[in-house]
């Protein structure tokens, strides 16, 4: 087994063994809220919306984007489990604004290995296969934070599966402070009517 398989397995048994009485929780979010945000490994929602287990739905992905994914996510936290209120959370310092749609696509077509960045930008470091298959993706890359919370909220509330009567908040991370800053003009799109 390798060093973070046995990190992880350790770290599962002592949960589970506080594990309690966890396994009584209900289904749906005790809040009846969600959060759409990045995956980054710096952001812990459960600690910067002071988050229980069992208090809200988190979904996450490469830069906290209004995916088809992310709104099927959102429509069934609203739709089967009761969320009431979502939450669109980008950061500052954000991995998706170092790229192009254009940069990932010929770094997957080079080669499948882990890339670099330098100040030079993205560098392929060995030689292919690659694959043709990432021109087909839309890397949803961000250029501006405020404008990517705003174009997120506002896909998410002209979704014709969203109701209109769920408010959606638009926030920025800061990595260097730990604050949310609210994107005015998203939490505006996002307002009930």
């Amino acid at each position: 087994m390798g060093k973070i398989l046995n990190e992880v397995l350790a770290a599962n048994r002592d949960y589970a063994n506080d594990f309690g009485d966890k396994g009584a929780l209900p289904m749906p979010p005790g809040r009846h809220f969600a959060i759409l945000t990045c995956m980054d490994a710096r952001l812990d929602p459960a600690k910067y919306a002071g988050l229980s287990e069992g208090d809200a739905h988190v979904i996450r992905n490469a830069g906290g984007r209004a995916s088809e994914d992310a709104i099927r996510s959102l429509v069934i936290s609203y739709k089967l489990l009761g969320t009431r209120e979502w939450f669109v959370v980008h950061h500052t310092d954000c991995g998706m604004e170092t790229f192009t749609d254009d940069i990932m696509r010929g770094l997957l077509g080079s080669s499948l290995k882990t890339a670099s960045v330098d100040a030079n930008g993205w560098h392929d470091c060995c030689e292919g296969p690659g694959s043709a298959e990432g021109k087909y993706i839309d890397w949803l890359t961000i250029k501006d934070q405020e404008q990517s919370v705003f174009e997120d909220v506002t896909r998410i509330k002209n979704h014709p599966l969203v109701p209109s009567d769920i408010p959606i908040y638009g926030y920025i991370y800061d990595v260097k402070s730990g604050r949310l800053i609210e994107v005015p003009a998203a939490t505006e799109v996002g307002r009930v009517s």
